[in-house]
């Protein structure tokens, strides 16, 4: 050693303040960085880890939101269009039943409007059949029988002679409803003797209705199914001013 200029008890002095310096470093230093790089490893992992859970999270809250918002914005466009159609349906509803209630109002007044139209008619048919009488005996200077006279005025008007419908006369057919139509309102007595007559042609179990349609003047029109029997006074001027032209 000597001979290399080398002093073995300072050399060994300094291996062993290496030794003792490199123990103290290990254990002093070196092991706690060490483990505080460690730890900061760890620290950062986690960090990551918890970022990367905290990412997958916040995109499935997104993704549910979005979910939650789709289904919100479907459920309400169904409640609106549910809506929408109740409100049409009762719209057409209260349409519908005003339209009803409209009708029946004017059925109701035309209904009206025609009793009081036969009542005013019945009431004139005196009235009529007394200027007639006037005027046939002013036109003959002499007073006629006033009963064949009112017989006369009441086959004009029913149209019925001898208790029979004049225009059924001789006629044959067969139905299930017949509508009978005359100038003036027919009194309860007509009314059953044409319903007994038009019964005895068509059958018993048919119904027959009765109309009035001052425009005929008088005489009746029959209607039966699709067939017209036209009696009236007004169908056969009319019938008369044809042949003559």
């Amino acid at each position: 050693m000597e001979a290399l200029g080398l002093n073995l008890g300072y050399l060994l002095v300094q291996i062993f303040n290496f030794a003792v310096v490199f123990v103290v470093l290990r254990a002093w230093v070196f092991t706690p960085i060490l483990a505080l790089l460690e730890r900061r490893r760890e620290s950062i992992a986690q960090g990551l880890e918890d970022a990367r859970v905290a990412s997958e999270a916040r995109a499935n809250a997104e993704k549910e939101a979005r979910e939650i918002i789709a289904k919100a914005q479907a459920e309400a466009t169904q409640k609106i269009r549910e809506a929408s159609e109740r409100a049409e349906v009762a719209a057409r509803e209260i349409q519908v039943e005003a339209e009803a209630q409209a009708a029946k109002a004017r059925e109701a007044a035309l209904a009206e409007a025609a009793l009081e139209r036969d009542r005013i008619l019945a009431d004139v048919r005196g009235q009529i059949a007394a200027l007639a009488m006037s005027a046939a005996q002013r036109l003959i200077g002499e007073a006629l029988d006033e009963k064949r006279q009112h017989v006369l005025l009441a086959e004009f008007f029913s149209g019925v002679k001898a208790g029979e419908v004049l225009v059924l006369e001789g006629k044959s057919f067969s139905g299930a409803s017949a509508e009978v139509t005359s100038a003036l309102p027919l009194t309860p007595d007509e009314q059953d003797t044409v319903k007994q007559d038009v019964l005895a042609k068509i059958g018993g179990q048919a119904t027959v209705a009765f109309r009035v349609d001052p425009s005929i003047l008088g005489g009746l029109v029959v209607r039966v199914g699709d067939k017209v029997f036209d009696g009236s006074v007004a169908g056969q001027l009319e019938d008369l001013r044809r042949s003559l032209h």
